[in-house]
């Protein structure tokens, strides 16, 4: 097979890629570049920048090997679950059929005997007809197969004998229009039935009627495991796929650029995937739109093998994924997986252009350093709203802010139940952006678990009163502002963050080269999920030969988002109390603390905010006080260092001889007013100290009246993490002027 020319563009985008070697295949040199058990080749350009770096003309970013690591894990994580999960559908099912065999069906006579049935249903219907019990003995064990192939037969013929279309660069704008570019000509799709026996297998192909029916779903049978690179550029992703996670079947390699499909090709053969990566030239929505309709072969160049639904669907733009979220929920088979990579940044993490956040999210950005986790939120919130509409629901089974991207894995089901969960996990947040940075959090609606007269769980759904916050903040006073609606849900689902984790012990170093990393930011997902309630679990250890657990559909974040000790002493100017005193004093109330993947010093706890401003006051007076005149009315943090506990006696027996003084009207009258207020004020340090006593709560700080109660202790033992392995928690930038690069030019 002669492959056609790779087509060199006049401006192509400059990178430092990782080390290559210079090849030569087909008559070209080439320089290959390595990256897991794949190689892509890249064509030379006779181009080079001023600095003399070499350049590309199909879009690679050596950056995102992080990603794709991380990708294949995931995604062989999930299929192995997925095996599990229709591995016990199948047992069950033959179960089933089996028992039906023995309960002495009748048919008709064989020379009235209707043709052999082609799916369970006519099985089913067929089994209706009279027999013999002797018949039925022969026949059951046909019954039984045909159920076997039914159940993990190849649904179409994959062909892999179609070559990209050659590009003529002589006409540019003569390339033919989208419709002359994915038509298929019926004579092609009648060339591949031919390729295809009467079980719908292809040739060659061991059917399930020559596999073992035992209990290991790995060796018994192969069932159809398809994944869809809707973005593919280089087709390095989908070469990695194929190679490296042993359940897949198919590939499906896309790209709107028939420059780029040609340097899928060239990679697909290279690396000898012929046979599980096609390669295919046509719109990400289209593609993905014909999947989810099952609409014909013919109306998408080379793709007659993307009929049905995927069971994974990833997304990896350069920029937004909002455009292709309405396609994609569609396309990914019943509990299949969604991955979405977004790296506009500018536009979900920042307050620059909220408008453009809302039109392509739904939602309003955060300013502030919680602005990415806010910016995971909306994504999740803009891929659950696409689904909703549909009856679909979705799991975030992972989700991650990554350097300069973020990285989402989705679990999508059909389940309308679930789906009228979404407004009681949708939430705005009142924030205090240009003060304090303490935020309010609303949700929309609520869901109250129930249960009905014969015992069975359900959810009553009822709209949230609101707002809960006025529209100044309650601690220094200054104006909020709205952010959101955004996804309330959990970020991840801790087991199969577990999953993945037991798969590093075992992978190659060499191969797998940002290991550290992927275990480092893992860890601090998994440590982000203990603040969930999950009821009758008492272990994340999930046995391999079971599917790891889904989270209640209703299940909320009980506390999302971090504080940032550093942002906290910059409304208050004062010095910044270690990551451990700060942890210690919140331990020492009994409030719990974590880290945040998302940004390096964070702490995420459980502690209201009131009691987080106690604590710092706590730490001006006891450690570190504040310059003179650092502070001033006006700002932030004179409102909230008024109220140290310190001058609370002073400030409120002053409050109450202010008032007196006003309303008195004789010398008698004062020395009444005086001694009641004195009464009152030592009446109600008194029943603080009662009231406390009485509650015996573990946490202190439970309300406003108690802080002058609350003893602050800034323990660094008690703050400090338990010993264990080192981790890689944070990235480091790894080279100078690293990032999302330049958008390739060559035909993109």
């Amino acid at each position: 097979m002669t492959l056609p020319q790779v087509i060199q563009s006049d401006s192509c985008a400059t990178t430092d890629q990782s080390p290559t070697d210079e090849v030569t295949y087909n008559g070209r040199i080439y320089k290959k570049v390595k990256e897991g058990l794949a190689d892509i080749l890249n064509p030379q350009s006779p181009q080079a920048d001023k600095a003399g770096t070499a350049t590309q003309c199909v879009f690679y970013n050596p950056i995102q090997q992080f990603n794709r690591d991380l990708s294949v894990l995931a995604i062989r994580a999930f299929a192995e679950d997925l095996a599990i999960i229709r591995h016990a559908r199948h047992k069950r099912r033959l179960q089933k059929l089996a028992k039906g065999s023995r309960k002495g069906r009748k048919r008709k006579r064989e020379e009235t005997r209707p043709a052999e049935p082609s799916n369970v249903n006519e099985s089913k219907e067929a089994g209706k007809l009279e027999t013999s019990p002797v018949e039925n003995e022969q026949d059951g064990p046909n019954h039984v197969a045909q159920a076997i192939e039914e159940e993990f037969r190849v649904p179409e013929a994959l062909d892999k004998r179609f070559d990209a279309p050659t590009i003529d660069t002589s006409h540019p704008g003569d390339a033919g229009t989208a419709t002359d570019q994915v038509l298929h000509s019926e004579e092609q799709m009648e060339g591949l039935q031919k390729n295809e026996d009467s079980s719908g297998l292809l040739r060659g192909q061991t059917g399930p009627k020559q596999l073992g029916l035992g209990d290991n779903p790995s060796t018994d049978v192969t069932p159809p495991f398809r994944i869809l690179d809707a973005l593919s550029a280089t087709g390095l992703r989908a070469l990695r796929y194929a190679k490296e996670i042993p359940h897949v079947t198919s590939v499906t390699a896309n790209d709107l650029s028939p420059s780029a499909t040609a340097s899928i090709k060239l990679n697909v053969e290279y690396n000898g995937l012929a046979e599980k990566v096609f390669p295919t030239t046509g719109d990400a929505n289209a593609i993905m739109y014909q999947a989810a309709h099952h609409a014909k072969a013919k109306y998408v160049k080379d793709s007659f093998h993307v009929k049905e639904p995927f069971h994974v669907v990833d997304l990896d733009p350069y920029g937004t994924a909002a455009l292709f979220l309405d396609a994609a929920v569609q396309a990914v088979a019943e509990g299949g997986l969604l991955c979405v990579t977004c790296t506009d940044a500018g536009i979900y993490a920042s307050v620059g252009w909220p408008e453009k956040t809302f039109s392509q999210y739904g939602g309003l950005p955060w300013r502030g350093p919680q602005g990415h986790e806010a910016g995971l939120r909306l994504i999740l919130n803009a891929v659950a709203t696409s689904a909703a509409r549909y009856g679909l629901a979705i799991e975030p089974l992972l989700s991650l802010n990554i350097d300069f991207y973020t990285r989402l894995f989705i679990r999508v089901k059909r389940s309308p139940i679930d789906v009228k969960c979404l407004a009681s996990k949708t939430m705005v947040v009142y924030n205090c952006d240009h003060g304090c940075g303490s935020f309010n959090i609303q949700y929309l609606a609520h869901a109250r678990e129930r249960e009905a007269k014969n015992g069975d769980k359900f959810h009553n759904h009822a709209v949230a009163q609101g707002p809960i916050a006025s529209p100044s903040c309650e601690h220094c006073g200054f104006k909020t502002h709205l952010v959101g609606p955004m996804w309330g849900g959990p970020l991840h689902n801790p087991y199969f963050v577990s999953r993945v984790l037991d798969l590093l012990p075992s992978l190659n170093s060499e191969i797998y080269g940002t290991i550290p990393r992927i275990e480092g930011m893992l860890t601090l997902a998994l440590n982000e999920t203990l603040f969930q309630d999950l009821p009758n679990i008492t272990s994340l250890e999930v046995p391999a030969a079971e599917p790891f657990t889904s989270l209640d559909p209703a299940l909320r974040d009980p506390h999302p988002f971090f504080i940032n000790p550093s942002t906290l002493s910059r409304t208050l100017h004062c010095s910044r109390p270690s990551d451990a005193a700060f942890r210690g004093a919140l331990v020492s109330l009994g409030y719990r603390t974590t880290r945040s993947h998302t940004e390096p010093g964070s702490i995420r706890t459980d502690a209201p905010w009131h009691v987080i401003w106690e604590i710092m006051r706590e730490w001006v007076r006891q450690k570190h006080s504040i310059k003179e005149g650092a502070v001033t009315k006006g700002m932030a943090g004179w409102e909230i260092l008024r109220k140290d506990r310190s001058r609370k006696e002073l400030n409120d027996a002053k409050k109450e001889l202010r008032e007196v003084l006003n309303g008195a009207e004789s010398v008698d009258g004062l020395r009444e007013s005086i001694e009641a207020a004195l009464y009152r004020i030592s009446r109600f340090k008194t029943e603080a100290v009662d009231r406390q006593e009485q509650n015996g709560a573990s946490k202190q700080g439970s309300g406003n009246d108690e802080l002058s109660e609350l003893k602050v202790v800034f323990d660094e033992k008690l703050g400090k993490e338990a010993a264990g392995k080192k981790l890689v928690r944070y990235q480091q930038n790894p080279r100078p002027e690293w990032g999302p690069m330049s958008r390739a030019r060559g035909g993109h």
